[in-house]
Order: C-alpha cells, then structure tokens, then sequence
C-alpha cells in the first residue's frame, strides 16, 4: 500500500513539474509564441513574446524555417515600451506549401537572447495557382498580387506623392501580398534600400517585406471595410505609358513637318 501511495506521489510531482516547465527553446531573456499550435493554408499567424530587458533601438529578428531545413522569411520587429513584440505572417505561399513542423527562432541583441517556438501547418493544396496581376493604370507596368478577404480594384501612380494609391474593398479582415518592380516605384537613400511608408485608409500600419535586386515584396494586413492602400516610396514612374509616349512622337513629327512645309511655302522661288 505505501509502494502505491509512493507511486501515486512521484507522478503527481512529476505531472506538476511538466506543467510548471518553460515552452520549448525560451530562456529568461526573451520568449516567443505563437495564437495556435497548428494552421490551416492562409490562415493569419500571430507571432508574440516579450525580452526581459529592453534594448533601446534593437529590433527583434524572426527566422522561420521549414521542416526540410530551407529558410521560410526573416523579419525585423520593433520592441514596444512594455517590452513586447508581435508579428503576423500568412500561412503558405511559394516558400510555406510543405505540411510538418515550422520553427520560429526570435533573436534579440546578442547570441545569449534567443528562443524558440514551433507550429504545425497542413500544407498547400495542390499546386499553387499561379498569382493574379493588374495593369497599373496609365503605364505599361503589370504588378503581380494575391489578396485575401478582400478584391484589389486599381493601381494609380501618384506622381507628387512618389505612390501608388491601391483601391481595394474588404468584406473581412485580409492581407495583400504585392510584388512591386523597382522600375515602377522605389524607396531608396543613396545606394542604400530605404522604408517604404504604407497607409491604409491614411492610417500608417507596419508590414513585412522581401527583396531581391529587381523587385520588392509587401504583406499588407488591412482591416474590414477598408477602401484604399497608399504604398509611398521615393520614387514612382511617370504616368507616361507607351501609347502616351507614341502619341507624343508622332505629334511632335507632325509639328516639325508643318513647320518645315510653312518655312518651304514662305522662301521666294527664282
């Protein structure tokens, strides 16, 4: 009877040792989670955590890894006063369309800040369609998109603005993920890439963003009921498509053509 009520005792301070136990990979420093354990192809992740002291003007690094080792994205993440941080990414895409276990390392500061989280995800159905894309109106630019919980309307290059006014509708909370060429709009400071500046419905929201030498990538979270994305960079192309500009030429042929007839019919003939 002792052997048993010993037995029972062992594995109650076992089972309350276990719950006691800090999630996978946290250490005192820094800790990061996840709203789910596991999602659903486009579902919204919800990455939190807090550090335990906060470094003025360093931001937190997200890497997410697939299971087969291959690198998902990394993002910046700014620290917030009360020493919390948060981030959301969308299930699947070209880089997330394998089902298993995804890591998420969130590093802050130096090598002994780090932590550690996991979620499960059930992979892309079938092969990913090929992503829609819109004429940006008045140039010859095509810009690939997806957007979900909502309809992309427009692209409008504001010249002034060194933007793009993107016109949308939202039935539901959504994201846009748009690939927007260099040539077509850039946000440079010197050589060196600068920030983009995105406003929904004239609200400045944050964003995540890949790059490569020729085009940059945003994911855009937009709420319900929201009418109209502004991406402002430093530069935007003209509204000068290549009809404008064909037009252009041949009005311009005609003016010299007229000219030279005018200076022709005007010269005395011996």
């Amino acid at each position: 009877m002792n052997t048993h009520l010993s037995v029972f005792a062992l594995s109650a301070i076992l089972i309350a040792s276990l719950g006691l136990a800090p999630a996978f990979g946290q250490t005192d420093s820094i800790n990061v989670t996840t709203d789910k354990t596991s999602y659903e192809d486009g579902d919204t992740i919800l990455v939190t955590g807090a550090v335990k002291d906060r470094l003025t003007g360093v931001p937190v690094s997200l890497r997410v890894v697939a299971p087969n080792g291959n690198l998902v994205t990394v993002a910046q993440i700014d620290v917030n006063a009360d020493k919390t941080f948060s981030s959301e990414l969308i299930a699947g895409g070209a880089l997330m369309k394998s089902s298993g276990t995804y890591k998420i390392t969130a590093f802050y500061g130096t090598e002994h800040r780090v932590a550690e989280t996991t979620f499960e995800f059930a992979g892309s159905m079938g092969a990913p369609a090929a992503s829609p894309s819109i004429k940006v109106t008045g140039t010859d630019f095509m810009v690939n998109y997806k957007i979900t919980g909502g309809k992309l309307i427009s692209i409008t290059p504001d010249v002034d603005a060194h933007s793009l006014i993107i016109a949308i509708t939202a039935n539901q909370d959504g994201s846009l993920v748009i690939t927007l060429p260099r040539s077509l709009i850039d946000s440079k400071m010197g050589d060196q890439d600068d920030t983009f500046f995105v406003l929904v419905d004239g609200e400045e929201v944050d964003f995540e963003e890949t790059a490569t030498s020729t085009d940059r990538t945003l994911t855009i979270q937009f709420p319900a009921g929201a009418e109209e994305i502004e991406i402002i960079g430093t530069v935007v192309v003209p509204e000068f498509g290549t009809i404008a500009v064909m037009i252009l030429a041949v009005a311009i042929i005609s003016i010299i053509a007229v000219s030279a007839k005018s200076r022709l019919s005007i010269m005395p003939r011996y």
